[in-house]
């Protein structure tokens, strides 16, 4: 599985409550929530963002409460990536039973900039910055958590076997 797209980058400590503000948690709607994905902290992501795109942040992307809708809200948002330095490990699981994928490279994290457009690997966890003509070494997920994410969740993964 292979993601190329435009970043959009953010800062450490970007919680739950940014990635869907609590006022639109009265719909489990997906495509409803991501039309107010990161409205909090980029008001123009939800014009902007185009299905591919990845989001690239610091450490402790997606903090705070436990909510499945922050990261469901990324990816019906259109992104099909998440870079970061390190993720709250409530997000990680998250990200990973509704099928975002998510990778962890503090280095690609650091230098990655607003813009730029990233091509991932995700079976080697190779990130190249195509812009930059720069590669850094993600930590790759293991095989069962890309089956996970290839049938889309946690839920799509145990109806299918």
């Amino acid at each position: 599985m292979k993601a190329k797209g435009k970043v959009f980058r953010y800062g450490s400590n970007v919680d739950t409550d940014v990635i869907i503000p609590a006022r639109y948690l009265n719909t489990s709607d997906p495509s409803e929530l991501a039309q107010h994905c990161m409205e909090d902290i980029d008001a123009d992501f939800v014009k902007l963002v185009k299905a591919g795109d990845i989001i690239v942040a610091d450490k402790n992307f997606g903090c705070g409460s436990s909510r499945e809708h922050a990261p469901l809200s990324i990816k019906t948002a259109g992104i099909s990536c998440v870079i970061a330095a390190d993720f709250a490990r409530i997000f990680y699981r998250n990200a990973i039973n509704i099928g975002l994928p998510i990778l962890e490279c503090p280095e690609a994290a650091a230098d990655i900039e607003a813009g730029d457009t990233v091509e991932v690997d995700f079976n080697t966890g190779l990130i190249i910055n195509v812009s930059k003509n720069k590669t850094y070494q993600g930590q790759a997920f293991p095989e069962f958590m890309q089956k996970l994410i290839a049938a889309g969740g946690l839920v799509n993964f145990i109806n299918e076997q």
